[in-house]
């Protein structure tokens, strides 16, 4: 039993050592027990120690001594069990200290390094010498700085236009301005001219609408700006550690006090033109994040300013669009100004293209400003074709004692290539004709003749005669054909269904829109009434099942395509006889309420009504 008694005393002083044994004694008071020769006081003292409960002081009765030394054995046990855990742990404890000690020193030392070589690496330096190698690359001789107007009195045609941007920018109270027009007609130039001499010193943002994007969650918005979260996007160290969200300022407040210009407005996306509509009106932009925390005192003041007021945003807008004003937002629209630039005569194209040329030091062979006029309406189509004829010219080393010389033939090499058409203009013709009527359309903010012809048979079968009209032209040009051969028999008493009538607009393009019902009226009347019509003259204008002439749209458009034809006469209703300017257009007009009107227009007689 003794013996058993000192192995348990050993194993408890190997697995805590002498010094802390006896410490424990010393506290449980179980020294005297430890030296007494008594086994009785030797086994207490041992339950004191491995138990450590000094409120044991009777000694185990002899009969249970061998159960005693079961439990203290049972004990010591737990004990060295939980000294060996305890031990793991602390040397795990100890390890991940140490590790951590060891990233925090590498940490110092790479921000001591930082400081003192700044943020730049081998690799962000060779990536910053490649920029500035590209920076000192350029074109020999860029041509587009040159061939752009330096000042509005450069700008060809669209006088009207130009005075009336400059004139809403520089008012006392500047208005917002959208642009509309076919493209290569000085818009986008006359903008930036007409902003610059109206507040030089102001902030001037330009963008285009065809690359404004914006993610749908309001992530990222480059018109309005954004909040970057601290979780999705990822603010500043020092704002995404604490998880505070970060406004970021748009192009709007950029502009602020100043300008902002949208090129191609009509090509942003529906949403953006309604962004702006609320900005407009509060010139101001708001700011929303669930990560923005008012009572967070760690959040800066700048960044509780914008969440609380938002950021200024008072400008004046200005917008170019090639687009169709009913594709533009009707509340934007309602806002702003708007303003037309008409397309581009064929001498002013030459005017373009001999002040190109005189620019870019280019001599050019007598008619080539008329032969590049013949291919487009558009000013920066034509500046093309003369930069590719004399690309063309070039490589052919024709020169002029004065320099390079671009010729007629250079002209017609550089619009095969480009597949370029000459423009298929119907020209005024001083006769008479059957069944041929002139009408006009207007296309992307050009105005176009619309050829309509009609002829009439006797019917095969009296009284069951065919009426016929190309579908391409659409429903409601379908739809005027049927009326004016009501207005036909209305006027004159002949029925067309004593006739096989078949009508035709040339070319089959679509109609869209009832302008077209006069031509189609008088190609019938025509055709049913053998009585030739002038072919000098063109007209617009809805017609009434009555007869009346009702109003339409795109008259300045119309009266471009009608002078550009070389027409003696242009017919239109009495209710446009205001959107008509007689000096601009350099054409007669005649206001018609009817078709006696119209009758009187073409020096035709109306035939004598008969009895259907």
């Amino acid at each position: 039993m003794s013996r058993r008694i000192a192995a348990l005393y050993d194993v408890l002083t190997g697995a805590l050592g002498a010094d802390k044994v006896v410490l424990r004694a010393g506290k449980l008071g179980a020294l005297p027990l430890m030296r007494s020769q008594a086994v009785a006081d030797r086994l207490l003292g041992l339950q004191r120690l491995v138990f450590e409960d000094p409120t044991r002081d009777k000694p185990p009765a002899r009969a249970s001594y061998i159960a005693a030394l079961d439990e203290v054995a049972d004990g010591l046990a737990d004990l060295l069990a939980q000294r060996s855990i305890d031990e793991t742990i602390e040397r795990k404890v100890g390890e991940k200290i140490a590790e951590r000690h060891d990233a925090y020193l590498r940490e110092l030392r790479i921000e001591t390094l930082r400081d003192e070589s700044g943020p730049e690496t081998p690799a962000t330096e060779a990536r910053l010498r490649d920029l500035e190698a590209l920076e000192r690359r350029s074109v020999p001789r860029p041509a587009e700085h040159a061939m752009r107007p330096a000042s509005l009195d450069a700008i060809v045609g669209n006088e009207t236009a130009v005075r009336s941007l400059v004139a809403k920018l520089a008012s006392p109270f500047p208005q917002h301005v959208i642009l509309y027009g076919p493209p290569g007609v000085g818009k986008t130039t006359a903008a930036r001219l007409a902003l610059q001499s109206f507040a030089p010193e102001a902030p001037f943002v330009e963008c285009s609408g065809t690359t404004l994007r914006y993610d749908p969650r309001e992530s990222t918005n480059p018109l309005l700006g954004s909040v970057h979260d601290p979780i999705y996007q990822g603010s500043r160290k020092e704002l995404g550690e604490g998880g505070i969200p970060e406004p970021k300022l748009g192009l709007v407040t950029r502009a602020h006090g100043g300008v902002l210009f949208i090129d191609e407005l009509g090509e942003a996306a529906p949403a953006f033109q309604r962004m702006l509509l609320k900005v407009l009106e509060d010139k101001r932009v708001r700011f929303e994040s669930s990560y923005y925390d008012e009572r967070d005192t760690n959040v800066p003041a700048y960044v509780h300013r914008l969440f609380r007021a938002g950021a200024p945003a008072d400008f004046v807008l200005v917008g170019a669009t090639t687009r169709d004003p009913s594709e533009i937002d009707p509340a934007l629209r309602s806002r702003c100004a708007e303003i037309f630039f008409e397309p581009l005569t064929q001498p002013q194209i030459a005017e373009v293209v001999r002040s190109t040329a005189a620019r870019l030091g280019i001599h050019c062979q007598r008619g080539v400003d008329t032969a590049i006029a013949s291919y487009t309406m558009e000013g920066r189509k034509a500046v093309q074709i003369l930069i590719d004829a004399y690309a063309h010219a070039h490589a052919q080393r024709t020169t002029a004692p004065n320099g390079m010389h671009v010729t007629l033939a250079d002209v017609a090499s550089a619009a095969q290539v480009a597949r370029l058409v000459a423009n298929d203009t119907i020209p005024a013709r001083a006769e008479r004709e059957i069944g041929r009527a002139l009408g006009l359309g207007v296309a992307n903010h050009a105005g176009s003749i619309v050829e309509v012809e009609a002829v009439a048979f006797p019917a095969s079968i009296e009284g069951k005669g065919s009426f016929r009209f190309n579908e391409t032209a659409g429903s409601m040009a379908r739809d005027s054909a049927f009326t004016a051969a009501a207005v036909v028999r209305a006027i004159s008493g002949i029925d067309c269904s004593a006739f096989d009538v078949h009508v035709n607009v040339v070319g089959g393009g679509n109609i869209d829109g009832p302008s077209a019902g006069l031509a189609i009226f008088c190609a019938i009347w025509s055709a049913v009434t053998q009585t030739p019509l002038p072919q000098d003259v063109a007209m617009t204008g809805e017609i009434s099942i009555q007869g009346k002439i009702r109003r339409v749209g795109g008259i300045a458009e119309k009266a471009y395509a009608a002078r550009q034809s070389g027409m003696r006469r242009l017919i239109l209703p009495r209710e446009n006889a205001r959107d008509f300017d007689g000096g601009a257009a350099g054409i007669a007009c005649v206001a018609a309420s009817d078709v006696r009107d119209v009758f009187r227009a073409l020096d035709v007689l109306p035939a004598r009504k008969r009895r259907a």
